[in-house]
């Protein structure tokens, strides 16, 4: 007769104590209640935007076009003719104009028709919305809505003595603009993620609170050892930038991040360095490359967490000083959506 060990089973885990509730002071997402980010946002780089050329890009919780006129100004507007809602990407530029292909209806450069193909007058009321724009440091941006609350941040150095390279990050990432920026004020990430370390305390007392944005600057060494005396900082809910030494180079980088839809964003960026003349030219590439590393280092060190992250500020320490307030500007920046019905 065969008998069976007894093999002991190992103890059930009981919760000590669940908790009732989860605790958290949501900040409003894109899109919540029909409005958005009165912020500026990247369309598209201006090396893709040629003369005559026109585009379609996902915008807030639409579709917008840009399009360079013979002028050579960039401009950025709702997308479907109000005549029967084609597509005017799919359409041409004419001088400055925008064509429909449908009926060959044109749209000047405030949005206003200006012609129809079979000679009607155009109605007062076929207009597209127009975003104010602007073009800088290598992209084209646009202003959710219908006057810019405040312009892009300039940086220490004047343009005249500085070289510029944008770029764009294809791979979207799956988080709202203002979640990325909440990384800027967010010191704990600063030390823990990219491996920052302050030469003093976390510089909470060094902030600079502004209208639309913060500043603030410090000396660290970063994750290799390398020194760097940085100044960073946000604009609006979608602008970073950065300006310093990094070891004894001075480097600039000013980040955009797109609106695509709710929930979703991509990344521009322009990357700044200090003109050496016009014999520099190898000493410029080694930078470029130098911050072109650095960048793609770091944007892609936050990149998983940010594509899985479910943004709700919950039990804050004293770590998150800057945090929390730039959280509380969050929650009371002002929202809007004047082109919401012109989008879709």
């Amino acid at each position: 007769m065969t008998t069976k060990a007894r093999v002991a089973r190992p103890p059930i885990e009981l919760p000590e104590g669940n908790p009732a509730e989860r605790f958290g002071n949501p900040v409003p997402a894109e899109g919540d209640g029909g409005v958005f980010s009165q912020s500026w946002f990247p369309v598209c780089l201006s090396e893709e935007l040629k003369p005559g050329d026109l585009h379609g890009v996902p915008f807030l919780d639409g579709k917008a076009i840009v399009y360079r006129g013979s002028d050579g100004v960039a401009r950025v507007m709702s997308a479907y003719c109000p005549h029967l809602g084609a597509d005017l990407s799919i359409g041409r530029v004419v001088g400055n104009e925008v064509e429909c292909r449908f009926h060959r209806w044109r749209y000047d450069t405030a949005g206003r028709c200006a012609a129809t193909a079979i000679g009607d007058d155009p109605p007062p009321r076929a207009r597209l919305f127009k975003f104010p724009s602007q073009e800088r440091y290598g992209i084209v941006w646009a202003f959710n809505g219908d006057a810019p609350l405040f312009d892009l941040p300039d940086f220490e150095h004047p343009d005249t003595e500085l070289l510029v390279r944008s770029y764009r990050f294809d791979e979207p990432f799956e988080c709202d603009p203002w979640i990325f920026a909440a990384n800027t004020p967010d010191m704990q990430h600063f030390k823990v993620v990219h491996g920052i370390r302050f030469d003093d305390e976390d510089p909470h007392k060094l902030v600079d609170w502004q209208d639309w944005g913060f500043r603030y600057g410090f000396r660290a060494d970063h994750q290799d050892g390398t020194p760097i005396q940085w100044t960073v900082g946000i604009r609006g809910t979608s602008i970073f930038w950065q300006e310093g030494l990094y070891g004894e180079t001075w480097l600039g980088g000013l980040v955009g991040f797109a609106m695509l839809e709710p929930g979703r964003h991509r990344v521009f960026a322009a990357l700044a360095i200090r003109d050496a003349g016009p014999e520099a030219g190898a000493l410029h590439d080694e930078l470029f490359a130098g911050a072109e590393h650095l960048m793609h280092r770091t944007i892609n060190e936050d990149r998983e967490i940010l594509n899985t992250i479910h943004y709700r500020p919950g039990t804050l320490t004293r770590g998150d000083t800057t945090l929390g307030r730039y959280l509380e500007f969050l929650r009371g920046f002002p929202r809007a959506h004047p082109a919401g019905p012109f989008l879709r």
